[in-house]
């Protein structure tokens, strides 16, 4: 499977490079943008800071950027947190997407989206501080509305990035049954 893997605000950390090297292991083709440019943050405060700064469609526009020589071939997007709100734009306007991998976030979606049984996958924990549970449940209906395959995996007392082993949001157990889980999605597609 070919896979464009996003970052979360925080930029392209060591948890996200080595999920991408899991799922290599796993057989997946993995793409990883960096649409920071080089740049990491300590803090969800300075990374939304520097995501304002660049600006939304700046960061868009790379992302496309990054994806468009490997679209032709059927991606899966995926992305954690920012870069799953990235990875669900891409995929409602990639007619040739296989997936759609959420992992600690998502985002809105226009109320004439529409995408053939796009299967869709989201990890969140429960509760989730930038995904509250009324958020959700909208998001959801949203999503089959628009014609998405949504399974949703909820994770009771996680932090928000807890597949990140450096930050204080990780919860190993959780992480696992993610990774266990969205494997599974991945070679169901």
């Amino acid at each position: 499977m070919n896979i464009m893997l996003f970052h979360s605000t925080y930029g392209l950390r060591p948890a996200v490079r080595a999920a991408a090297e899991r799922l290599r292991a796993a057989g997946h083709d993995v793409q990883v943008p960096d649409l920071f440019e080089g740049r990491t943050f300590e803090t969800v405060e300075e990374g939304m800071a520097h995501q304002e700064e660049i600006g939304r469609d700046e960061l868009l526009k790379r992302a496309v950027l990054a994806a468009a020589p490997f679209s032709d071939a059927g991606l899966v997007y995926a992305g954690f947190s920012f870069g799953g709100s990235i990875a669900q734009h891409l995929a409602f306007a990639d007619d040739k997407a296989r997936g759609l991998l959420l992992l600690h976030g998502t985002s809105d979606i226009a109320d004439d989206a529409a995408v053939d049984e796009l299967p869709v996958q989201l990890h969140i924990a429960d509760p989730d501080p930038f995904e509250p549970h009324d958020w959700l449940t909208a998001w959801y209906l949203r999503m089959q509305r628009a014609g998405a395959d949504v399974e949703v995996h909820r994770y009771p007392g996680a932090g928000h990035l807890f597949t990140d082993p450096d930050l204080p949001d990780y919860d190993a157990e959780a992480a696992e049954q993610t990774w266990k889980a969205a494997l599974g999605f991945l070679d169901s597609l």
